[in-house]
């Protein structure tokens, strides 16, 4: 099962939820979630008439404007090129011109689904008022976007200053050069446009594709976060854990909003006190329990700025030249460099991998037994069995890999066009950065659900079945093979890293 973010859930099911759910793209109130929706097909994009009516100025002013006055990528080049004219007569030809050049993105195709969450965040950009494009591309791409159908995207050509490569290939489909895919094979199309000079330039200035990654990203890593409370959680029970870390007192003492979110919901999956009394057996527990709300809050809090730094893109009239319809001007600017969301993921990323590192430590804590009174690496069966020893090589694998995601990408540094463009974001590749880390922080919290749940039936331990955490066990014991004898645990796994998204609902009781 591909449980990545990068798997092509396209929610073309006729049963998916609110499937027939209008959502509306004005330019200023698409959410996260709803880029979500719509790249998964569990909703239909509707455009505001004011917002198209503000398009359609916005593109009224642009002509005008570009008549009079020499304005980037209408009446001149582009890059290094921005110096020379184009011929009034060769306005339509040159709007080709730039999206064929552009167009060359490279590498493998990429999912559907984050190309259509490209779609979605460009065609509310756009409704922003202030790209100056033909208010019938966003038409098309709602079409598109009900239809099913995407164009073809392919992986690489940004360096977080603008997905042109992959905007321009999304320009040649509108202009009906490029084909249209949906599912498994060719989908409805919207009508071939005309696209000229005036609609080229301003169609591919956004960042439209990393925005829509980066919303897929932190949807899946907002849910594995909740996720790995409840098993954080279930391997604190297994443990005979103490509540004294996420005590009321604790965290009034030290007030930082994600700790003191994260200690609540612990207290709340547990049913634990605001004010636990003192610990009947050791003192403290090791810092995978202890430190879970320091870790974890962090985590939250970085989570809560992307989605704070993508709400604002998503909705951004970021163009350049951005046009104003107001005062009939074209404002030349750096507005696409994504330096915020570029730092943003880093941060999220870097946070994410210590949460993970906190599970390997909870693992390594369940297969001891001075801490669980079982046999060492909750082995069942023959003396010297092997139990669950396995998994923490596997998960530290896991988490390698995910460290190795969290390299700062924004270290990153590119001079291009001549010299004329002498800095980049690569927030682009943050985005990419952050989808990969979903699959191996997964699979490093799936790794510790096993554990928890063999420790918890070993030793016949059952909470208070009204609590959250009662109810996690059971879900997870209806997936997770009982056989504690020797064997392959790849399937176990497996199963338990998918059945995250569903602890995940029991993790948000805070």
């Amino acid at each position: 099962m591909d449980t990545s973010a990068d798997a092509d859930t396209t929610g073309a099911d006729a049963d998916t939820p609110g499937k027939d759910a209008p959502i509306v793209l004005d330019g200023t109130a698409l959410t996260v979630a709803d880029v979500v929706r719509l790249a998964d097909g569990a909703g239909h994009p509707a455009a505001e008439p004011g917002a198209l009516r503000r398009a359609g100025r916005s593109r009224d002013a642009a002509r005008q404007i570009a008549e009079s006055t020499h304005v980037y990528g209408r009446s001149t080049g582009v890059g290094a090129n921005r110096n020379e004219a184009v011929p009034t007569g060769a306005a339509v030809g040159h709007g080709l011109r730039l999206l064929r050049s552009h167009a060359g993105a490279i590498g493998d195709e990429l999912p559907a689904r984050q190309v259509r969450a490209m779609l979605a965040v460009r065609a509310n950009q756009i409704l922003a008022g202030g790209a100056g494009l033909r208010p019938g591309v966003v038409t098309a791409l709602c079409e598109a976007l009900a239809a099913g159908a995407h164009p073809v995207v392919n992986a690489y050509g940004s360096v977080g200053t603008g997905d042109i490569a992959a905007l321009s290939q999304l320009g040649l489909a509108l202009a009906g050069e490029q084909p249209w895919r949906g599912g498994s094979g060719p989908a409805p199309a919207p009508a071939p446009l005309t696209l000229d000079n005036n609609d080229a330039l301003a169609l591919i200035s956004s960042n439209a594709l990393t925005l829509g990654q980066s919303a897929l990203a932190l949807d899946e890593l907002r849910r594995l976060l909740a996720a790995t409370q409840v098993v954080a959680a279930l391997s604190l029970l297994a443990v005979d854990g103490s509540y004294e870390a996420y005590a009321l007192p604790v965290h009034q003492a030290r007030p930082h909003r994600g700790s003191t979110d994260t200690a609540r919901t612990m207290r709340l999956l547990l049913g634990a006190p605001d004010r636990p009394g003192p610990p009947s057996g050791r003192i403290q527990d090791p810092y995978g329990f202890r430190c879970l709300p320091q870790i974890h809050g962090p985590a939250q809090d970085a989570a809560d700025t992307l989605e704070e730094v993508l709400t604002v893109e998503i909705n951004a009239a970021a163009e350049n030249p951005l046009i104003s319809a107001d005062d009939l001007a074209a404002y030349h600017h750096g507005g696409f460099y994504q330096a915020q969301l570029a730092l943003s993921l880093d941060h999220f990323r870097l946070a994410l991998t210590q949460v993970a590192r906190l599970s390997t430590s909870r693992l390594a804590t369940l297969n001891e037994p001075a801490y669980t009174g079982l046999r060492p690496f909750l082995a069942g069966g023959e003396p010297a069995s092997s139990g669950v020893m396995i998994l923490e090589y596997a998960a530290g694998a896991a988490l390698g890999d995910l460290r190795a995601h969290s390299a700062p990408a924004s270290l990153g540094h590119a001079v291009l066009s001549r010299g004329v463009e002498e800095q980049a974001s690569f927030a682009s590749l943050a985005a990419s950065q952050t989808q990969r880390a979903c699959s191996a922080y997964r699979l490093v919290v799936g790794c510790e659900l096993v554990a928890a749940v063999r420790a918890l039936r070993q030793r016949t331990l059952r909470p208070d079945p009204q609590l959250p955490v009662a109810r996690a066990l059971a879900l997870a014991e209806s997936a997770l093979d009982p056989d504690h004898t020797d064997r392959p645990l790849t399937d176990d796994v497996t199963r338990a890293a998918a059945l995250l998204d569903e602890l995940a609902g029991i993790g948000t009781v805070g």
